[in-house]
């Protein structure tokens, strides 16, 4: 006798039955993990926090310093959040090159906070002055600050890229008469 109380007829059909809620139970983690991406590009982290990272407005121009993007992140509070804090870097692609790569310059990656008890932050900044041609993004790092000073959560994303196309070459000067 078995001490399992199963027959050998229903041994495979048991295991079946459970394959099968595994299964169900993997497609409706993975459908859930999907449903939480928000149609403006932001997302929900575990906890109900909200995150996001865009490219506002890209600018091109023949003129250097005509060209610019904005960027923008934008965070929500979750229970226990005191501050939150942001920190957008900027990174260049050029021509050839696979990997983005930071760029320095005055005023990024810094972080900035918000004011105590802020129920939803957001930060823009403008990079003016970029190079042609080349394409850029932001790397947006998010902070949810507890009473204590403590980091209970952080996120990071990455925004949509700005292209600087080439400029186009410059006219030859007219012959003078």
């Amino acid at each position: 006798m078995r001490s399992d109380g199963l027959s050998g007829a229903r041994r495979p059909r048991a295991t079946a039955l459970l394959a099968a809620a595994a299964c169900s139970l993997a497609l409706l983690c993975t459908v859930a993990a999907g449903a939480t991406t928000s149609a403006q590009g932001g997302q929900f982290s575990e906890g109900g926090a909200q995150d996001s990272a865009t490219l506002e407005q890209c600018v091109t121009s023949v003129a250097q310093g005509e060209r610019s993007a904005t960027f923008a992140g934008e965070m929500t509070a979750l229970a226990g959040t005191a501050r939150m804090a942001m920190r957008i870097e900027l990174q260049e692609r050029l021509p050839g090159e696979a990997l983005y790569h930071n760029v320095t310059a005055p005023g990024l990656g810094a972080w900035r906070e918000s004011d105590v008890k802020v129920k939803i932050y957001k930060y823009l900044k403008q990079v003016t002055n970029l190079s042609s041609p080349a394409s850029y993004r932001a790397l947006v790092r998010f902070r949810w600050v507890g009473a204590r000073g403590h980091v209970i959560r952080r996120a990071e994303r990455v925004t949509p890229r700005c292209v600087q196309p080439a400029a186009p070459p410059a006219a030859p000067p007219s012959a003078q008469q």
